[in-house]
């Protein structure tokens, strides 16, 4: 996703998206599928497990900027605010009952009946994908290929100081706040010595947490830069609580405000970039986001968990406390300045 989604989100760009989350959707389920083979298999070949673990991360560096593009389509445009919100509701539901059924399905049926069932799920969403009527959808204008699409939505987002304050911040806390998978499971294991039972009830309670907070922003236009930067210092709060929590007692609680904020914050930098970005420019400014919010995970999370390693489980939680605060008064000097450079203009 580092290497290929910014460049994947330029062909986003100019092509059908319909047509082109077939495709997707249909490789990732042939993927499912090669996994479903592995895990029946006694001795699986561990080769055979990074070749389709490249595969999936290849397939989804196309169908994450595909899928979060496509929402805007299907809405009027005055909608799009809600339908965002209602797709992290979809997106962080899944964390909740995904994992606990996943569990569920391995302890019943086994590994490969699991991924077996993973793989016919696309089948649905195949299903759904072909039953939409075209003419029901509200599709963008598909941009003119040239040769620096890449480098044109690079320009694109510099131009707008709206997007370029926004992915700025989300840069600083996509590399050291939004490492979630490699944080909490060090909180839990290092400085509150649970198991692996309590990690997963408090990744639930997290996940639980980010619903109920897309539920209640639901109605919620987070449309304006000075809402991310809510949602920033929010982030950064929530961390910096849970960073102090001295057993896993409190933990359960702080998590779930935990997953408010990062709801709040998500929601508000993701909407903000559906509003603000040309539709033609739309693939392009969602994928350069998406590397700045998962892709970086390869930077970040390595270097959180070594600072683990050298300070404790508590650090990496800290730090991402402390950043999301100071990228929040970032975002707010800046903003600052730029509604003054506007009203001078005027």
């Amino acid at each position: 996703m580092l290497l290929l989604t910014a460049w994947a989100g330029s062909i986003v760009d100019h092509s059908n998206k319909r047509y082109f989350l077939l495709l997707t959707q249909s490789l990732e389920m042939l993927q499912s599928f090669g996994l479903a083979i592995l895990a029946f298999m006694h001795q699986p070949p561990l080769y055979g497990l990074y070749v389709l673990a490249v595969l999936g991360g290849i397939f989804l560096a196309f169908d994450n900027p595909l899928r979060r593009s496509f929402v805007s389509e299907m809405v009027p445009k005055e909608d799009v605010p809600n339908a965002v919100t209602l797709y992290g509701v979809i997106t962080n539901g899944s964390r909740v009952f995904g994992p606990a059924l996943a569990g569920l399905l391995v302890v019943v049926v086994g590994y490969g009946w699991c991924f077996t069932i993973d793989a016919l799920s696309y089948v649905v969403v195949i299903f759904c994908i072909i039953r939409m009527r075209a003419a029901e959808l509200f599709l963008r204008p598909i941009s003119v290929r040239t040769k620096s699409t890449v480098r044109d939505g690079l320009r694109y987002i510099k131009s707008s100081p709206v997007l370029w304050i926004s992915f700025v911040m989300l840069a600083l806390i996509g590399v050291f706040s939004y490492n979630f998978t490699v944080t909490l499971p060090l909180l839990v294991t290092s400085a509150l010595h649970g198991d692996t039972n309590t990690f997963t009830i408090l990744y639930s309670i997290f996940s639980l947490g980010s619903v109920v907070g897309a539920f209640i922003i639901t109605r919620k236009r987070l449309v304006q830069l000075r809402h991310v930067i809510i949602g920033a210092f929010a982030l950064g709060g929530a961390m910096l609580v849970l960073a102090a929590v001295p057993n896993t007692r409190f933990a359960m609680p702080a998590g779930f405000l935990l997953g408010l904020a990062s709801i709040l914050y998500i929601t508000a930098t993701t909407t903000l970039v559906q509003v603000q970005s040309k539709p033609e420019m739309l693939g392009r400014v969602l994928a350069l986001q998406t590397v700045l919010m998962f892709g970086t995970t390869p930077i970040g999370g390595p270097l959180l968990g070594l600072l683990s390693d050298l300070k404790g489980g508590r650090a990496p939680i800290l730090l991402g406390g402390v950043a999301a605060v100071a990228t929040g008064c970032f975002g707010y000097y800046a903003n600052r300045r730029l509604t003054r450079s506007k009203v001078i203009s005027v």
